[in-house]
């Protein structure tokens, strides 16, 4: 996304906030904003795509969709019984 589209959604956030939107320029609003979001998780999955984990052995993993639930499970397997957010332990944990 290009500068121009970043400032014309500060420019429309702005306006909202001190005078109101137009119908157009509500649905302006809601395009770049949906566009914005788009490139944000384009960038931010092309950045975790290279991205890799070291465990204890010096082994590299690549960072991928469900190696998060592969992490919980090994430390249930461990003995711990809190996952990374602070709940149970989902998959094969008993604690």
């Amino acid at each position: 996304m290009d500068q121009t589209k970043i400032d014309r959604i500060n420019a429309l956030a702005g306006k909202a906030r001190s005078e109101g939107l137009t119908v157009e320029e509500t649905e302006e609003q809601k395009r770049l904003r949906s566009e914005y979001v788009a490139a944000f998780r384009n960038n931010l999955e092309a950045m975790l795509e290279q991205t890799y984990l070291m465990d204890e052995e010096g082994n590299k993993t690549k960072l991928g969709k469900g190696n998060h639930q592969v992490d919980e499970d090994r430390r249930c397997a461990e003995g711990s019984a809190l996952s990374d957010s602070g709940g149970p332990c989902s998959g094969s944990c008993d604690s």
